[in-house]
C-alpha cells in the first residue's frame, strides 16, 4: 500500500486549497494531509484522488469531497478523547480522518459489502476504531450512548430522534438533511429536552438508507 512523494506533495496542494476554501482548523488540516485518499478509492481512480470532488465507491455510494469531509469534521470539532460516533463509514477515509484526531470513535456501517471489503482495509491501514459495527444507522449504537459528538454522512430525509437522545448533554450531531439536496445542520443537545440548531448551506449525499443489506 504505496504512498509516496507524489501522493504527498498531491495532499499539501490539497490542503491548500482547503484553506483557501475556509477551513481552518488546524488538526482537520493535519488529517488531511497525513491520511493517503487514493487508498480508499479504486486504483483506476488514483490519480483524481486528490482533486477536491466526490468519487464513486462500490454499490452506488460515494467517498465525500475532501471539502465535505473536511467542513464536517470542522464542526465537529472533536477534542482529544471524545467519544463520537460516526453513521455511515462507507470507503473508511472519514472514519480515517476522524481516527487521526485521537478520539474514542464507533462507527457503523448498513451495507454488509461495503462493511467486509472496509474492515479488510482497516486491518490492512492498522486503523483501529473502538467499535465498527454492521446495522442501521438509523438506530446509532444506544448500548454505547451517551456521545460528545455524531457525525452522519449520508443525507437524511429526517433528524433521527434516536440520534439526538444517544448526545449526552452538551453533544452536537452534524447531518445533512434533505432529500435531493441536504442543508448541513449542527444540532446540539442543551437539556434533556431541548436543542440547538444551525445551519451551513446546501450539500449533496448519497441517502442514508434504513434497514441493512
Amino acid at each position: 500500500m504505496e504512498d509516496n512523494f507524489k501522493h504527498k506533495g498531491r495532499r499539501r496542494i490539497l490542503v491548500s486549497e482547503l484553506r483557501k476554501k475556509g477551513i481552518n482548523n488546524q488538526r482537520v488540516l493535519e488529517a488531511i494531509e497525513n491520511i493517503p485518499r487514493h487508498l480508499f478509492i479504486d486504483p483506476g481512480l488514483s490519480e483524481q484522488a486528490y482533486l477536491d470532488k466526490a468519487l464513486p465507491i462500490k454499490n452506488d455510494q460515494t467517498i465525500s469531497q475532501p471539502f465535505t469531509v473536511a467542513f464536517q469534521t470542522q464542526l465537529l470539532s472533536p477534542l482529544t478523547g471524545d467519544k463520537i460516533l460516526e453513521i455511515g463509514t462507507g470507503s473508511g477515509y472519514q472514519t480515517a480522518i476522524l481516527n487521526f484526531l485521537n478520539i474514542e470513535l464507533y462507527t457503523i456501517e448498513r451495507d454488509h459489502s461495503l462493511f467486509r471489503s472496509t474492515s479488510n482495509l482497516f486491518k490492512k491501514m492498522k486503523i483501529k476504531p473502538k467499535k465498527f459495527s454492521y446495522g442501521d444507522g438509523f438506530n446509532g449504537m444506544p448500548d454505547y450512548s451517551p456521545f460528545d459528538g455524531i457525525i452522519v454522512t449520508a443525507g437524511s430525509p429526517i433528524v433521527p430522534k434516536k440520534l439526538l437522545m444517544q448526545l449526552r448533554i452538551g453533544g452536537r450531531l452534524i447531518i445533512p438533511v434533505g432529500k435531493d439536496v441536504q442543508i448541513m445542520t449542527k444540532i446540539i443537545r442543551t437539556s434533556e429536552t431541548e436543542i440547538k440548531k444551525e445551519t451551513y448551506g446546501n450539500f449533496r449525499f448519497v441517502p442514508m438508507l434504513r434497514n441493512k443489506n
